[in-house]
């Protein structure tokens, strides 16, 4: 009886896993995407995982080429190659990205490579393994962007309290001192004297109104979320309102105001704060351009977004006005309002727009020559895409 089991444990310790048995635990892990590559980097396995993740079928994957589940960009920057030539040379690469789905949809995924090497040591090709992160990633996103809120908080506050207590309160200080002078004054100054008087004082508060709307709307943007009401919308026909807004400013010094854009193109954005961010470029735009020059607007579609230009063939600017444009202090913000009647807390309106609806902006300048605005729109109603701050890391490899 001894000897039976002392017999069936020997059995049991030399048998050995068939291929099968591998081929369903790889296929049973659909959390993960295993595959093979040849030693040309051509896709030869494919697991059920893989379908799940990527979408493609066994059938429509096997031939294709490694390049496949990369996007673009990472394809222009070698990315797939080095991932290979790393695997070669140290035996492993391992790799947190975005990767592209057959649906065009992507996905986060942590990825290793490793040679696959034969019985006798022959080099056959590459084993991929990825595991989906895609959720935590977003999580993780989410953290960042609230600890980037919280930081722009502060900044805002900052500029907040400057525009409060400098761009506002001194030239009301100025308008209750012209008020007083003429209370005490009025029956002895000559009519030409107090109309100027006068003047000076209506222009002083329609300027301090203008900025006043300007701060009003940058607020609401930043922090009136309830307000905030991103949909579809055409962006021919909000070029066009604005043009018909301004036409009359830009005649004045014959200036043409052009737009290229088809009724086709669609960006997902607030309808009200769109409007504020082109009627705010184009208005500085016709200011800084000669009689006789042109503003125009085009748009492009780069992957998931759009990028307007809005070009002039103005006076330009110079390197270092470029570079505090989008973050003006309080003594750039006084200087705006004296030359430009608040075009610097307007920027701070286009901008703050933009980054609630996930864009950006940045602008490229030649003095003498004129400039072009930038800025981007998604063209769907985006994921929770997250401008990340890179001072917090995540373990992306558990």
């Amino acid at each position: 009886m001894g000897n039976e089991q002392s017999n069936s444990k020997i059995l049991k310790s030399k048998y050995i896993p068939t291929a099968e048995f591998y081929s369903q635990i790889i296929d049973s892990l659909q959390d993960y995407s295993i595959f093979t590559l040849d030693k040309e980097l051509i896709i030869n396995s494919w697991s059920s995982g893989s379908t799940k993740i990527f979408g493609y079928e066994v059938d429509e994957i096997i031939g294709e080429h490694f390049n496949i589940i990369f996007t673009d960009e990472d394809i222009q920057n070698g990315i797939p190659q080095n991932e290979i030539e790393v695997a070669s040379k140290e035996g492993r690469a391992t790799d947190n990205r975005w990767h592209i789905c057959k649906d065009k949809s992507k996905f986060y995924a942590y990825g290793l490579v490793f040679p696959l090497i034969g019985i006798d040591g022959e080099m056959l090709g590459y084993v991929k393994i990825l595991r989906d992160l895609t959720e935590r990633k977003k999580s993780e996103d989410a953290i960042k962007k609230y600890v980037k809120e919280l930081e722009d908080l502060n900044t805002h506050k900052e500029s907040v309290l400057a525009i409060l207590s400098h761009d506002l309160r001194s030239p009301l200080t100025g308008i209750i001192g012209i008020t007083n002078y003429l209370r005490s004054n009025f029956g002895k100054m000559e009519p030409g004297k107090v109309k100027e008087m006068l003047d000076l004082l209506h222009k002083s508060s329609n300027d301090e109104l203008n900025m006043l709307d300007y701060l009003v709307e940058w607020a609401r943007i930043k922090y009136a979320s309830e307000v905030f009401s991103p949909k579809k919308i055409e962006l021919s026909q909000y070029v066009q309102k604005v043009f018909n807004t301004l036409n009359e400013t830009a005649s004045l010094s014959a200036i043409n105001l052009h737009h290229e854009i088809g009724e086709n193109t669609s960006v997902f954005a607030d309808g009200k704060m769109l409007l504020s961010v082109i009627q705010n470029i184009v208005s500085n735009a016709i200011k800084h351009t000669k009689p006789g020059g042109t503003v125009s607007i085009s748009a492009k579609s780069v992957e998931d977004k759009i990028v307007i230009q809005i070009k002039d063939t103005g006076i330009g600017m110079s390197k270092e006005i470029m570079e505090k444009l989008f973050t003006p202090q309080m003594s750039s913000l006084s200087e705006a309002r004296k030359e430009d009647k608040g075009a610097g807390i307007g920027l701070l309106l286009v901008k703050g727009f933009l980054e609630k609806n996930d864009g950006e902006i940045w602008v490229e300048s030649i003095e003498g020559e004129g400039s072009s605005f930038y800025f981007t729109l998604p063209i769907e109603k985006p994921l929770k895409k997250i401008d990340s701050s890179d001072q917090i890391d995540f373990d992306q490899s558990a």
